[in-house]
């Protein structure tokens, strides 16, 4: 009889029991005969070395300690996502990788540290009406986002004084105009498992003002139910997820898990919000089916054919 296979899904201190899209997944990984441990990426007391497959999930205080997260990764042995996919996703600049080979995304001015940018040269990269996005180009989630709007001259100036403060911490700020369909027609997560798509969700509009700061470790995502993608959505997250895979030299296995976050575009076509590739809520429940899909995409990562 092959001996049980031991899987830990990947959390923080904050989330020891694991988040509840996450929690759904254990007695059905169990029923499939798996061992299921909820293990903090950061408890030096786990020995990651005894876990057959040890699966990142809700690690959403690594944006503020990369480094650490990331020398953590390196150490595991049988990690999915693995490190070299963590490394490029967990800083946003990914994104112009995706860009380069021909992914429509969120159209994004990039505003590096130490470029000399002042308050007068911040003033001139915003757009002069409407409203825009700004956030660090690390960070999980909507944490750290803030929508302004140009129309109104203390709006712009709170604008220009947390882009201010993020490049003085050494921080990339992304600048982008906020795109009102959103407003209506929400947010398009699609999933994809073992690079195959999967099912999709949508959600509502998450920014309504300016960044709040705080010591939030995520946004919790307003959610509107499962959803069927149209055919111009599904091509542009398959593209996204192929994009990726030629971006970090096309590994022999595809991502375990992958969420493509579309948007209606300026011109009503979707464009590319972000491809989260590191600790994406899944929202198994919300689709027909979507636990199974989830749990046997990892026993299939477990018993390989």
């Amino acid at each position: 009889m092959p001996s049980t296979k031991r899987v830990a899904l990947v959390t923080c201190r904050a989330f020891p029991g694991l988040d509840a899209y996450d929690a759904v997944l254990v007695p059905r990984l169990e029923a499939l005969g798996a061992e299921v441990t909820a293990a903090i990426w950061d408890d030096r007391a786990v020995d990651w070395d005894q876990f057959d497959l040890a699966i990142v999930r809700s690690t959403w205080d690594y944006a503020a300690r990369r480094d650490d997260f990331l020398a953590w990764a390196a150490g595991v042995p049988r990690l999915a996502n693995p490190f070299a996919v963590l490394r490029w996703n967990t800083d946003k600049h990914y994104l112009k990788d995706l860009e380069r080979r021909g992914v429509a995304i969120v159209p994004t001015t990039w505003l590096e540290p130490g470029a000399g940018l002042d308050a007068r040269g911040l003033h001139t990269r915003m757009p002069a009406l409407g409203d825009f996005v700004l956030k660090p180009a690390i960070g999980a989630g909507a944490v750290g986002a803030g929508r302004y709007t140009a129309n109104d001259s203390y709006l712009r100036g709170r604008a220009i004084v947390y882009a201010l403060r993020l490049l003085a911490e050494g921080k990339t700020v992304m600048l982008q105009r906020y795109l009102p369909a959103v407003d209506t027609l929400g947010e398009v997560s699609m999933v994809f498992l073992d690079g195959r798509y999967a099912y999709a969700v949508r959600k509502e509009a998450m920014l309504h003002g300016p960044e709040s700061g705080g010591d939030r470790l995520y946004e919790a995502e307003k959610l509107q139910g499962g959803y069927s993608p149209a055919p111009a959505e599904l091509r542009l997250g398959t593209e996204a997820v192929a994009a990726a895979m030629d971006a970090l030299g096309n590994p022999a296995r595809p991502f375990l898990y992958a969420r493509a976050d579309v948007v209606p575009g300026a011109d009503g076509h979707p464009v590319l919000l972000e491809l989260e590739l590191t600790e994406p809520a899944l929202f198994p429940e919300l689709a027909p089916g979507g636990i199974d899909l989830v749990c046997r995409a990892i026993m299939g990562r477990l018993n390989p054919v």
